[in-house]
């Protein structure tokens, strides 16, 4: 099994344009592919973790990655899927991301020498004149056309700013720049950016002739993990500062039946023959898969010592005995407490489990919360700095369990 036919088996590839072609050349190794990342925030998601799994497989198939950082249309933001206009980031603000997301992409891509390259297209797009670029650009660009792209379509009812119409424009001439600049023939996306997409083939088709090689494929994954990226406690981050290990281990440990074996195989390494024989597995087996599945993706984005610490954190805290050394850890202060107490509202909020104090009180009298191992039923209820001396466990849910400590 070549790689794209093993990306088809495992559900990563929704359209693609020149399929006979795209086949001969992932399967042989000749593409130069890219997939842009643009830096709204200061790390990495499980959506974009996605793609990293994507260019880490046709890496080992031979295939060389071009990362591209969209640290210059960052300055415009990406309307696809929003129904809203992107708050403008200042530059300082786009750099200090970018700078994040390359630290975080080196665990997952090799660079160097004839291996990933990663390029910002601030590079080239903040030097483009504006009249050069409708004249050279623009010009093979249908309106009709775009303003039917489903990148824009949920943004036509509230209505849709020129700034980010350009966006479609500025994404397909990065596949024209790479393409002249780096041999790029290859470009992979989500499947909510399929019209950009497709403007930037067409355009090097246009701009240096149909025989020109420049082809697309996006990816069914990507839509689907940028509703995965979203739990109860927030963005799930691949920085273990934004989310820990452990609670990366438990986002993964407590997906739904329907969607661990597809997880499995379309976000771990294991191989196919491996996780076809998991597909007849049902009842208590699936919390083995769940299990096999938060281990393999923490490993992959924290290292395997990481993995086997939340591992077995989450089962000591599962089985309600063992050390919970390894657990999310706040620590409380002195001026956290007043007259020598502190409510558990504003324990939970501190550990950023409730947004509120009302909110707060509301997952305490709906029995969500427990405290060790007593389901907290009084949102009245405090603590003094001498209840602390060993931790206190806090559990709201399944999924979201905190050791609060005092300084």
């Amino acid at each position: 099994m070549g790689i794209y036919e093993e990306l088809i088996a495992r559900g990563l590839i929704a359209q693609v344009t020149d399929e006979k072609e795209i086949r001969e050349m992932v399967n042989n190794g000749k593409a130069t592919f890219y997939i842009g990342f643009d830096p709204t925030a200061d790390s990495l998601h499980v959506g974009h973790f996605m793609a990293l799994c994507l260019m880490k497989r046709l890496q080992m198939a031979g295939n060389k990655p071009v990362v591209l950082i969209g640290g210059g249309t960052a300055y415009i933001g990406d309307p696809s899927g929003r129904t809203d206009m992107r708050s403008m980031m200042t530059a300082e603000t786009i750099q200090h991301n970018c700078d994040c997301f390359k630290k975080q992409m080196e665990r997952f891509i090799e660079f160097g020498e004839d291996k990933a390259i990663m390029v910002n297209n601030a590079d080239w797009l903040l030097g483009l004149n504006y009249i050069d670029m409708l004249r050279e650009v623009g010009a093979h660009f249908s309106v009709n056309n775009m303003l039917r792209a489903r990148c824009y379509e949920q943004r036509m009812e509230k209505g849709l700013s020129f700034l980010e119409f350009n966006y479609m424009i500025m994404q397909s001439y990065d596949f024209y720049h790479l393409f002249n600049e780096y041999g790029c023939n290859m470009q992979f996306g989500g499947d909510d950016q399929w019209s950009n997409m497709l403007g930037g083939t067409e355009l090097i088709r246009k701009k240096l002739g149909k025989d020109a090689h420049a082809m697309t494929i996006t990816l069914l994954l990507n839509s689907e993990g940028k509703k995965m990226g979203k739990t109860v406690g927030g963005a799930v981050w691949l920085d273990p500062n934004k989310t820990s290990p452990y609670d990366f281990y438990q986002y993964w440990r407590n997906v739904g039946d329907a969607d661990v074996l597809k997880c499995i195989r379309m976000l771990t390494f294991l191989p196919l023959e491996q996780i076809d024989e998991m597909d007849a597995w049902e009842g208590s087996q699936l919390n083995t898969a769940k299990e096999i599945l938060a281990y393999e993706l923490t490993k992959l984005v924290h290292g395997e010592e990481e993995a086997i610490k939340a591992q077995e954190t989450a089962r000591a805290v599962f089985a309600g005995a063992g050390s919970h050394e390894n657990m999310p850890t706040v620590t409380l202060t002195a001026d956290d407490f007043v007259d020598g107490k502190i409510g558990l509202l504003s324990v939970m909020v501190k550990g950023g489990m409730a947004a509120s104090n009302g909110e707060a009180r509301r997952l305490v009298t709906q029995g969500g919360v427990s405290v060790g191992d007593d389901k907290a039923t009084n949102p009245s209820q405090s603590f003094e700095v001498a209840d602390f001396a060993d931790g206190i466990i806090v559990k709201k849910g399944k999924k979201i369990i905190i050791k609060f400590v005092v300084e």
